[in-house]
């Protein structure tokens, strides 16, 4: 069975999509960018700003599905440029704390509203 997860403290999808959908012991969040849930807009254009409210924006998304990051087994984040590795990997680190899910990151082309990272995770349900 496969539950769609009210989020009322995260952005709405930009599309005909779910922000997370519980199924099988597991949580699949929609990737996440640096949206705010108040205006809709991305919070600055910096990949630091945008970073941080992207793992903002993940903690309400796993929250509302009874998740944290201590929960999380698989992550993927896509940055515009592989330059921001760094600084993500930092804000990252310091977010997830001791949490060390296995992790890809991938340059791509593009992501949505001209964004520079996005994130997407997938976790276990405590239920």
């Amino acid at each position: 069975m496969k539950y769609l997860v009210d989020v009322p403290n995260a952005p709405h999808p930009v599309g005909p999509y779910s922000a997370a959908v519980s199924a099988g012991g597991f949580v699949f969040t929609s990737g996440q960018i640096g949206l705010s849930p108040k205006t809709g807009a991305l919070v600055g254009s910096d990949v630091i700003s945008q970073t941080d409210q992207v793992l903002a924006n993940l903690a309400a998304v796993l929250s509302a599905a009874g998740c944290t990051f201590a929960d999380v087994v698989k992550s993927t984040i896509f940055l515009t440029d592989l330059g921001d590795f760094g600084v993500v990997n930092e804000r990252y680190a310091t977010a997830l704390g001791a949490a060390r899910p296995a992790r890809s990151t991938i340059q791509v082309a593009a992501l949505p509203k001209g964004a520079c990272v996005e994130i997407e995770m997938v976790a276990v349900t405590k239920g």
